[in-house]
This record gives structure tokens, sequence and C-alpha cells, in this order.
């Protein structure tokens, strides 16, 4: 069983700050801290990886390498890797929220000035500890690959690898190689930008640990297919001669969509993958634990059966279900791993062989308060919830609470307001009260519940392929006083420790 405990989902980028997108500098030192003032003990973040097109972190460039984007210039200054004049003198974009484009911009020219300040520099420890991440048998697997195929895109302009020349899109040891050379500087210079995020995600990880508060990440099941994960192990996923997917992800049609949604990602070769005792996954949950305490396994239900559409498919409702691997892969994770906390996201079409996976590993399943009220007696009612359950008023996919009790017919708002009492002007903090006194062992609040903002603070809409992912909090409105109503909650609800 679950000790009880709460916390807030909040993704780094959303942390404000002068860049154009949140770091993990000096705010999320500050956000940590503010948490531990709340009462809290869980810090909820979406997927780390560097982010293409769209900026969806659920389409990442690489599964385990991390996102330069959030590397700090503020902390690089403080352990001498930027000039503090770099950051004195360098033109800032907007701060509201998040310009992918701007951030890349100001970040790029930032990281590389602190690629030349510390290759000039006689900082000999700093060398030898990049050249020992570098040579790290937990980043031996992936490193080289993910150093090369930035490189590469720089160099031929962010091309689909799959329209790369053949010796690289193949790779042919001739062609590799002779890439390896030419490229050689800018790879070194990819090696440091994951140095540099490794060394300043640890030391925050650290500053969490050390006041109480675990990181919970998220793992998504699928990867994107203009990623350095499918150009290196192509084997292992359902392509065809020219590095294109024969099929590709997605679920059916569902509350978010009714023509199902289309994600678009290649899909694994189950069986390979099985023949190497699913290694590559094994690797890659290895690699989630080294940068948090929990990790969330998203689209659970797809590692029991999952959605297949043709590749030429225009929407999802093409698809059809195939069976996963099952319960072999958590067999597989248990005998490398041991007993890792993993949470099941186990949302969407549910069936009972779903529930015997997570039930014979003992994974912890969600429920969202929101999907509670569009049929009687829902599983996500608090009435229905277990121990074992994670309570979310909303995930990131939701609109917000105001957002979404705005836009419900005027039956459903008043059985809303039934249920968790109160009423419309406070529908925000009568759900987070609903979700923290209920029994499920973990309670999980977005910030922008907390702040009781409406939908222009929605993080991302399922099926809308941009506009998303760009909401920062204001800094002004994470103030004591907020604190201490939500450290009180928790308090009465059993889910914080008083000092």
């Amino acid at each position: 069983m679950q000790e009880r405990a709460s916390g807030v989902l909040l993704h780094p980028t959303s942390l404000p700050g002068r860049w154009s997108i949140g770091d993990l500098g000096p705010a999320a030192y500050r956000f940590l801290d503010w948490l531990t003032s709340a009462g809290q003990s869980i810090w909820q973040v979406l997927p780390l990886g560097p982010t293409g097109w769209g900026d969806s972190p659920y389409a990442a460039a690489s599964s385990f390498a991390g996102n330069p984007l959030l590397i700090s210039p503020e902390a690089l200054v403080a352990e001498d890797l930027l000039p503090a004049s770099a950051v004195t003198e360098s033109r800032t974009g907007p701060t509201g929220t998040v310009d992918f484009g701007a951030a890349t911009v100001f970040k790029e020219d930032l990281l590389r000035r602190s690629w030349d300040h510390v290759r000039g520099s006689s900082n000999s420890d700093l060398l030898a500890e990049l050249e020992e991440f570098e040579r790290a048998v937990e980043t031996r697997r992936w490193l080289a690959d993910w150093a090369l195929f930035a490189a590469l895109e720089r160099e031929i302009g962010h091309r689909r690898w799959s329209a790369w020349p053949a010796g690289l899109r193949q790779l042919e040891g001739q062609a590799v190689r002779e890439a390896r050379e030419r490229l050689r500087e800018e790879i070194r210079f990819q090696v440091y930008l994951q140095f540099l995020f490794r060394r300043q995600w640890q030391d925050l990880h650290a500053h969490a640990r050390a006041l109480g508060i675990e990181i919970v990440g998220d793992l998504p099941i699928y990867v994107a297919l203009e990623s350095a994960d499918v150009w290196a192990d192509q084997r292992l996923f359902d392509l065809d001669e020219e590095g294109e997917a024969r099929a590709v992800a997605g679920v059916p049609p569902d509350y978010f969509a009714e023509t199902g949604q289309l994600w678009g990602n290649p899909l694994y070769r189950w069986d390979r993958l099985r023949a190497e005792n699913f290694g590559w996954w094994v690797e890659r949950i290895a690699a989630g634990f080294r940068y948090v305490d929990r990790l969330r396994l998203d689209h659970f239900r797809a590692f029991v059966r999952y959605w297949r559409v043709p590749a030429e498919a225009e929407t999802a409702a093409e698809g059809e279900w195939v069976e996963g691997p099952g319960a072999d892969l958590f067999v597989a994770i248990e005998q490398a791993l041991g007993k890792v906390p993993l949470i099941a996201e186990d949302l969407g079409v549910i069936t009972d062989d779903v529930v015997a996976l997570k039930q014979r590993f003992q994974l912890p399943g969600m429920k969202v308060l929101q999907f509670g009220f569009g049929e009687a007696d829902s599983d996500h009612l608090p009435h229905r919830h277990t121990p074992e359950d994670v309570v979310y008023t909303g995930t990131h996919d939701n609109d917000t609470t105001e957002g979404w009790f705005r836009t419900l017919p005027a039956p459903e708002r008043q059985r809303v307001l039934d249920y968790v009492g109160g009423t419309a002007a406070d529908v925000s903090w009568s759900m987070i009260r609903a979700a923290m006194t209920s029994v499920a062992g973990l309670a999980v609040i977005p910030l922008q519940d907390l702040l009781e903002l409406g939908s222009e603070a929605r993080m991302n809409t399922p099926g809308l392929a941009t506009g998303n992912w760009s909401w920062r909090f204001d800094p002004e409105r994470l103030d004591a006083a907020l604190a201490a109503r939500l450290r009180r909650l928790t308090l009465l609800s059993g889910r914080g420790r008083d000092g």
C-alpha cells in the first residue's frame, strides 16, 4: 500500500524566468522550496527529452537524452562555465509564455559560448569529469548515437533521417565513421550539452531529496520516428527499407477525439525485443530512474493490446487492436532492475487483462476526477478509489478544472457541485479537496488548478498539432498565502508532515 502523500504537476518549461522557457535554474529551486512550505512531498514532471516538431515532450528526439533548453545559464555562470557578461549582455525574449523558437536561439548561443569558455579554460577537473561522463557504462548505450544524430541534423538541416544519404540512413560503417570524423567538434559539443543537463538535473534532484521531495517522471510508451532511438535501432521498429513506418500508433475514438488520436509514432517489433529479453526497454527504464524517484508509464494499456493504424490512414478510427508484450516485459524489468516504483497510466479503454497485468505487478493506477462525472458511479469518483490509486483533478491532457467546468452542460455542472460541494466560484478548490481527501494513496494537483486558472492555462489539447506546451506561471501568484492554504488541506487529509 502506498504511503499517503501529495504533490504538484508542473513541467520545468512552465517555470518563470528570462530565457523564453523555464529551466533548471533559480526558479526551479524556488519552486521546490515553495512545495516544502506547502507541505508537499511530490513534484511530477513530463518527459525531459529534447523536443522536436510540435514541441511535445511526448515526441522527443531521444528518450535517453535531456533537453538542452532546460539548461540554466545562471547556473553555468555560478559554476564558472560561462562568463557572467554573456548573461548580462544577452538579449532575452518573452517571459509570459514559452517561445521555443526564441529559447532555441538564446540558449544555443549561450551554450556554445559556454563550450568555448570551457575548452579555453584550465579547468582540468571539469574536463576529466566530462570524459568520465562520456565513458560511463550508463551513457555508453545512447550518448554516442545521440550526439552523432544531433550533429547530423544540424549539418543536413533537420530533414527527416529517412531522407538522409543512404549510407547514413542505413548506418553503414564507412559512412558513420566519416561522419564522426567530419563532425568531431559538433559531436563533442552535443556531448557537453548532455553533461551539463545531467549535472544540473542531479544538483536539482539532490536539493529535492534534501527537502524530502520525490520527483515523479513520465515515460511515453512510444518514441518519435524522427529520433535517435529509431534511427540507431531500426531493427526494433516496424519500418520499411526506406526507414518509413509501416503502421503507426494511436488510440481509437475516445473522450478526447471522436475519430481517435493519430499519434504517428512507429510501432515496436515486440518479437525482436522479446528475443533480446527486452534489453532496450530495460535500459530505457533504468535511464529514467537515473533522473527521477518514481516513473509513470504513459499509455499502459498498450503493453497488453495496442492500437495499430495503417501508415496511410487519415484517422485513427481505421486501426485495430494488436497483442502487446504483456507480462513478459515486466518480468524482464524486474529480473534486471528489481522492484522499481512504476505508476500505470491506465486511462482510456481498459479491459480485464489490463487490470490483471497492473495487479500482478502491484502497480498503482490513475484516477482523474474530471472523468468522473460523465457516467453514473464512475471509477474516477472518490468513493470508488482505493489506496493503490493516484488521483488527479486533471492531467496535462485535460483542460484546467476552471476551463473544464465552464464548458459542461448546466445539469452536469450541478452534478459536480452536488458531489464536491461549494459553488461555481470555488470549483477548483472543491475538486482539489475531493482529491486530497480521497483514500487514494497519492494525490497530484496541476499547478493551474491551485492557481484557479481557466482554459488559457491549458498545457495540451490532444489532437491539436500546434499551440501546446507553452503555459508558464506568474511567480507572483505562488505566494505564502497559497502555500499555507495547501498545507492546511494537506495536513487535514493526512498527506503531509507538520514542521
